[in-house]
């Protein structure tokens, strides 16, 4: 069990921002990949995302359970550490779209 908090805490330290969410806040279903990378997310009420508008929502409290973290200048989503694995990012079905 302590082996779990060490790593929710690193986990935490890795987030840029953790939006506090709106109580009408949406959640992530699904992830909206292109050629296998992540270009966007699928929301429970059924919209499509690009990265960049989420991670807006997210930041304005609009998405629940993530936060915002930054690799190479680019932001993204990550899931706060949580004892569920079901509802981490990584463990959602995903969408394969064209490249445009």
């Amino acid at each position: 069990m302590e082996e779990d908090k060490k790593s929710s805490s690193l986990a935490m330290l890795s987030l840029s921002e953790i939006p506090t969410p709106r109580e009408d806040a949406d959640e992530i279903v699904a992830l909206v990949k292109t050629g296998g990378r992540i270009v966007g997310y699928k929301l429970k009420s059924g919209a499509e995302l690009s990265k960049e508008e989420a991670v807006q929502l997210a930041k304005s409290g609009g998405i629940k359970g993530v936060g915002i973290a930054k690799r190479n200048g680019n932001y993204y989503l990550k899931s706060l550490p949580d004892a569920q694995e079901g509802n981490n990012l990584g463990n959602l079905p995903s969408i394969s779209k064209e490249q445009d």
